[in-house]
């Protein structure tokens, strides 16, 4: 029996990079003496076993075979004569592709350390086109690591085209779709997310409402970059500037213009209104990925609220206060921190505006404290009840609103 540290422990331990998770392949052993040594059988697929001690995962080598379509269409076979090179060639990356033997000496039979320091992502073999995962997990991997300066590899990138044009990609089930695109958008540039699966023509199979967006022309006097797609390519690598490793906020940012899409002809480069017609795509996009639903609700409070918060600094206190109350705010205060984020990488992700100001946040913020200071005791003591008291409560909050100094703002179109 050997056993191997593999995977992206040994990956990141390159790279300098702190390791987080820890996972190791067993070689040359059975389950009935992984269970003798105490471990605790965790996989219905296939032997994975919990360290009694560190909970550490420990798998047996395996290799696999392609039965079907999609991300399940694979028969497992592990057997103590599976030799480490089998296992790791199965794996998507030669980046993941390495192993560490117990005296820390790297077993790299696919070259994964020579494509670590070139920084490029390349697969292992051919069998990457089995699995339709692997181009979501090619494009995370992008997102993860472009801030070291890694690419895709052209052949990877041409596998993966063919994937799209096989329909493999038609297979992938919402979960791991979302599972993916969940990590992906809690990344350092989850723009390099986007346009890896754009590059591919996964896009328009994955998030067709996304894909939509490019080539839509906005006004060049508020969006220098014109299009509506890098413009959200911009959003998002801003979300990930102001609340790094949100994928909450990500995601808002990534949907917030959907209606832009459907901006008619006629009408371009203005969308007016298109912060009310994105609403539908944005639910159709969410019910088919089974976004968690604050994902899907505070998605919609960005898209169709975005404008407004833009435009804070000149309405009137009233509607500042029905802003607050639209996204129930006052009772979830951290909801407004998060809406605030969002709507501020909208309007700061945009070709030469990134380190523009948005004292349209500071100022909601004030006026949300202000509104909660705003409490039921005093009306209560004046001998107010029922329906009386919120009356008195919701006036209180506007005139207290209503006194507060607003500093100047910028353009409000985004």
């Amino acid at each position: 029996m050997r056993i191997y540290l593999v995977g992206g422990a040994v990956r990141d331990k390159l790279l300098g990079r702190a390791v987080a998770d820890r996972d190791f392949v067993v070689v040359g052993a059975t389950p009935e003496e992984m269970r003798a040594l105490g471990f605790k059988p965790v996989g219905k697929d296939f032997p994975v076993f919990l360290h009694a001690g560190t909970g550490e995962e420990y798998a047996l080598a395996r290799t696999e075979r392609k039965t079907g379509r999609g991300y399940h269409g694979f028969a497992f076979h592990t057997d103590a004569a599976v030799t480490l090179e089998q296992d790791l060639e199965r794996r998507d990356l030669t980046i993941n592709a390495m192993a560490e033997d117990e005296h820390g000496a790297l077993v790299d039979p696919f070259g994964g350390r020579r494509d670590l320091e070139q920084r490029v992502l390349r697969h292992v073999s051919p069998a990457f086109v089995e699995d339709p995962v692997r181009i979501l997990r090619v494009a995370r991997f992008a997102a993860r690591y472009a801030p070291l300066g890694f690419r895709i590899a052209d052949e990877t990138l041409a596998l993966m085209r063919q994937m799209v044009d096989d329909g493999e990609v038609d297979h992938l089930v919402a979960e791991r779709v979302w599972a993916e695109a969940r990590r992906a958008l809690a990344e350092p540039v989850p723009s390099a997310f986007v346009r890896a699966l754009r590059d591919c023509g996964a896009l328009r199979v994955v998030f067709p409402e996304v894909d939509a967006l490019y080539g839509v022309p906005q006004r060049a006097e508020f969006h220098p970059e014109v299009d509506t797609g890098v413009h959200i390519e911009l959003v998002l690598d801003m979300a990930a500037r102001l609340a790094p490793g949100d994928d909450l906020v990500a995601w808002c940012a990534l949907t917030h213009d959907l209606g832009k899409a459907l901006t008619p002809a006629g009408e371009l480069p203005r969308h007016i209104g298109h912060e009310h017609a994105g609403l539908a795509p944005l639910r159709a996009l969410s019910e088919r990925l089974k976004v968690p639903a604050e994902h899907a609700a505070l998605a919609e409070h960005v898209c169709r609220h975005h404008l407004e918060a833009h435009r804070a600094l000149e309405l009137r206190p009233a509607t500042v206060l029905e802003l607050l109350e639209r996204l129930d705010s006052l009772r979830r205060p951290e909801r407004l921190y998060r809406f605030l984020l969002a709507c501020e990488a909208d309007k700061r992700g945009r070709l030469g505006h990134a380190d523009d100001a948005y004292p349209q946040a500071g100022f909601l913020r004030v006026a949300h404290a202000a509104a909660v200071a705003v409490t039921a005791a005093p009306f209560v003591a004046q001998g107010l009840a029922g329906p009386a008291i919120g009356t008195a409560m919701r006036e209180a909050r506007v005139r207290a609103i209503a006194a507060l100094e607003r500093p100047r703002s910028g353009n409000t179109s985004a």
